[in-house]
């Protein structure tokens, strides 16, 4: 078990026992699009925002994106780590069909990608422990084609999906997430070989 200061925010149940395994924290269930109307919930997520930080651990799919942009607009951005698990296709074992778009939510998810998913969002690790050099920019992004181009979503999704994240990650989200575990000479080497997949198909 891992211990975190953090309480995490899940979707549902099921979610909630398959972290339950792994964190020592308090995770809360948003019960899916629950947490819209449920102005109880709402509070204690506020609350547990401001005296402890928290985790938003939601699924890949539009639902997931959906709950998480509602819980960022209720709290404060400087008190919310956003945690992205990749977009993986097939079926959790206890379903008998596949979601509406065919991705894995964070209940079917190993333990190693978890853990990875937390360790990208700073979440394991200390600030001592965050690799050193200067930060990734917006300009950066600009000049690698991956903002501000006209095929720069398609590139964008290509080091989405090469650095183990979410094809529909926004680019403030993704410039976020790869500052928080990468280093700017691994940046550069992830976007060139992204680059490189360009001109090899």
């Amino acid at each position: 078990m891992i211990k975190i200061k953090e309480a995490v925010i899940v979707e549902g149940k099921y979610d909630k026992i398959r972290l339950s395994g792994i964190l020592d924290t308090v995770i809360i269930e948003t019960d899916g699009f629950g947490v819209f109307n449920d102005k109880e919930k709402q509070r204690l997520i506020r609350f547990l925002s401001e005296k402890r930080g928290i985790v938003i651990m939601t699924d890949s799919d539009s639902a997931g994106f959906k709950i998480r942009s509602f819980i960022k607009g209720i709290t404060n951005a400087e008190n919310v780590k956003n945690v992205y698990i990749p977009d993986v296709y097939g079926k959790e074992k206890r379903k008998t069909e596949m979601s509406s778009e065919g991705k894995i939510g964070v209940e079917g998810m190993e333990t190693r990608v978890l853990l990875e998913a937390l360790g990208k969002a700073g979440v394991l690790c200390s600030e001592n422990e965050k690799p050193g050099g200067r930060e990734i920019t917006y300009t950066d992004f600009f000049e690698d084609g991956i903002t501000g181009r006209e095929n720069s979503g398609e590139m964008r999704k290509k080091l989405a999906r090469r650095l183990n994240l979410p094809e529909k990650i926004s680019s403030s989200a993704l410039l976020k997430i790869i500052n928080s575990y990468m280093t700017y000479d691994e940046y550069k080497a992830e976007t060139e070989a992204v680059k490189a997949t360009e001109y090899t198909g």
